[in-house]
């Protein structure tokens, strides 16, 4: 059995606090994962006043060497990847399979924003007035607090963490309490690479203290928040409050629209790689699908074949199709939901309301009706809500009718119906013939309507906008 491993806070390039908190491995309840500091009010503060110290002198760190530290974190976080993923898939429940893939992920974006420390940030136009230049500079904020989820541990700190960085800015981040371990080892690694003192601060705990600070604080100039839309809504208010900038990745509740034309095999493994990889516990997620009639009993034979493929198991071990549920609370989550819409009078074609402990079945629920919780609320779990459109303009319609907009997809072998869904769907991502949940890393990601706070994508180049401001420079050679 792997030894506990140790979460303590990064603050001022020092690994401090004492390791009080433990997070038992939910596939062994048994074991202790991990034990982390738990932050106060004064940790957050004190990690605030270390950023804005070290800030300045880290903005005048040329581009390209700002962009070195990340290169090199990245070759560091790759040879201890191993390391990595095992404490990753000890504390969160994921598949080795899906850690190795996610600590994959926090080394690319690494890779790809130490690469854009060589890239031109500014652009230089012609004038109206004689004898001058025109040009724009990106300056950073200054200090930025960055919150981040339980669910993707490593790869969203680390597509926040590294734009911030390499725009100049100091960050302090606070992960999710249920996964400490994972932000620490990605904050070593760039404290190895040579990140000075004070430029990274890392502070463990809740979201009603160390949240709080960072979402009050005036010496946060900028706010990147990933979870859900009641929490992201009250953080987006506070910093408006205060004239600050918030980017708010929110909840997701993603539809599939499967049509006649689609190839029922090919629709279902879509469908079922959004909706159980990850143990649904993914904001693009596949939740619910709508079908055409003249598929859907072919579709829905060959989705219950695949879901029998899908069975819960401890990540660590071999062959493990998919891994358990996170938390007792997510659960209770994923069982309420699913009685309610049995008691409401759905059918589960897989699957049960019940779990032996946090093992819980890939569940597929048809006869749902269209406004229940199932089909419109976002539950977090490997729960596939598939419900009936006659034709494709209402199948259209019913991906639209919803509160969130991250993502949404279609499977068709129509090129008509692809063009049309790809422009009319109300999404930020739009997948044709494939799983809405995995997204490129060099392309802007974000949602529009509750999913998120629309004014600054993530991902991609464009991600250091957010962390950024832009000034405009004329010169006269008079």
């Amino acid at each position: 059995m792997s030894s506990t491993a140790t979460a303590q806070h990064l603050i001022n390039g020092e690994f401090v606090g004492d390791a009080v908190l433990e997070r038992r491995n939910p596939a062994r309840p048994g074991e202790v994962a991990v034990v982390s500091a738990s932050g106060t009010r004064a940790d957050a503060e004190t990690a605030i006043a270390a950023a804005a110290a070290a800030q300045r002198e880290w903005a005048a760190v040329p581009a390209p060497g700002r962009g070195a530290v990340l290169l090199r974190a990245a070759d560091l976080l790759r040879e201890r990847a191993g390391k990595v993923a095992e404490d990753l898939v000890r504390e969160e429940g994921k598949t080795m399979a899906e850690a190795s893939g996610e600590v994959g992920r926090a080394i690319g974006v690494l890779q790809f924003f130490g690469s854009l420390g060589w890239a031109s940030t500014g652009t230089t136009y012609d004038s109206a007035l004689p004898r001058t230049t025109v040009s724009t500079q990106r300056r950073p904020l200054g200090v930025v607090g960055l919150i981040t989820p339980w669910n993707f541990p490593i790869a969203i700190p680390a597509w926040k963490t590294a734009p911030a960085l390499l725009a100049g800015n100091a960050v302090v981040l606070k992960p999710s309490d249920l996964t400490p371990m994972s932000a620490s080892h990605l904050a070593a690694a760039l404290l190895d690479a040579g990140l000075p003192a004070g430029v990274l601060n890392v502070v463990h705990g809740t979201g009603s203290t160390v949240g709080e600070v960072l979402t009050h604080d005036d010496r946060i100039a900028a706010l990147s928040f990933t979870g859900s839309t009641r929490v992201g809504r009250q953080i987006g208010r506070v910093l408006n409050e205060r004239g600050a900038r918030s980017q708010l990745e929110m909840g997701g509740k993603n539809g599939v629209l499967v049509v006649d034309d689609a190839d029922p095999r090919r629709a279902a493994q879509v469908v079922a790689a959004g909706g159980f990889g990850l143990t649904g516990q993914a904001c693009t997620a596949t939740s619910r699908v709508y079908v055409t009639p003249g598929i859907r009993a072919a579709f829905l034979e060959e989705l219950a074949a695949i879901a029998a493929t899908y069975a819960p198991g401890d990540g660590l071990e071999q062959g493990t199709s998919m891994g358990v549920v996170a938390s007792d609370a997510q659960l209770e989550r994923n069982v309420t939901a699913v009685r309610t819409a049995v008691g409401s009078g759905a059918t589960l074609l897989h699957g049960r309301p019940e779990s032996d402990g946090l093992y819980f079945e890939p569940v597929i629920a048809v006869d749902v009706d269209h406004a229940s919780p199932l089909a419109a609320d976002e539950i977090f779990g490997p729960i596939i809500a598939v419900m009936d459109v006659p034709d494709y303009e209402s199948g259209l319609a019913a991906i639209n009718d919803s509160a969130y907009g991250l993502t949404a997809g279609i499977c068709t072998t129509s090129l008509s119906h692809a063009t049309d869904f790809a422009d009319r769907a109300h999404a930020g991502v739009v997948k044709v013939n494939r799983a809405t949940a995995g997204l490129d890393l060099h392309v802007p990601f974000g949602g529009i309507k509750d999913s998120s706070s629309g004014t600054f994508r993530e991902q991609g180049h464009t991600a250091t906008h957010f962390y950024s401001w832009e000034k405009t420079v004329y010169v006269g050679s008079d």
